[in-house]
């Protein structure tokens, strides 16, 4: 079967790439175009190391087929940061230790990003909930839980 031509936005940069019918939005952001930001853990999307915002909404990656993005507005970690600069979920990440191997760390700062965006101001109720579908075997989860509050306080511009 042919490969098919995807032109979509990834991280507000019009993109275009070759993929497989049956090839994954996951596979293709990594093999096709590079992005090794999002991780896969579990293919299933159990999960969450592969999030990414689709048009505005939080999905997994695995779970989506690459010819789906044809025209979609798509997110990853690597749309983070500012050149040089961290997002505050980054810095804050850094700053709590609310990461160790790595490997879900990506998927819980997409997911944390698309909670913010709708929610500039959430309770911990509300992140656990948002966060709910990221898994974590390494840190636990209050230092990230209080990295994100933290990075929503300092994106309200509230004094540290």
């Amino acid at each position: 079967m042919p490969k098919l031509h995807i032109r979509t936005e990834i991280n507000g940069e019009p993109a275009e790439f070759l993929a497989e019918p049956h090839q994954t939005l996951l596979d293709a952001l990594r093999n096709e175009l590079g992005l090794t930001g999002t991780k896969e853990g579990c293919g299933t999307g159990d999960c969450g190391a592969c999030s990414v915002t689709f048009d505005g909404q939080l999905v997994c990656s695995c779970l989506v087929l690459a010819a789906e993005a044809e025209g979609a507005r798509i997110g990853t970690v690597e749309g983070l940061a500012s050149g040089e600069a961290l997002h505050p979920l980054q810095q804050k990440f850094l700053e709590h230790a609310a990461l160790q191997c790595g490997v879900c760390t990506p998927g819980f700062l997409v997911a944390a990003k698309a909670l913010l965006d709708r929610n500039p101001d959430p309770d911990e109720r509300t992140v656990r909930y948002a966060l709910a579908g990221n898994l974590c075997r390494c840190t636990g989860y209050d230092k990230i839980i209080r990295a994100v509050l933290d990075a929503a306080a300092e994106l309200r511009g509230e004094p540290a």
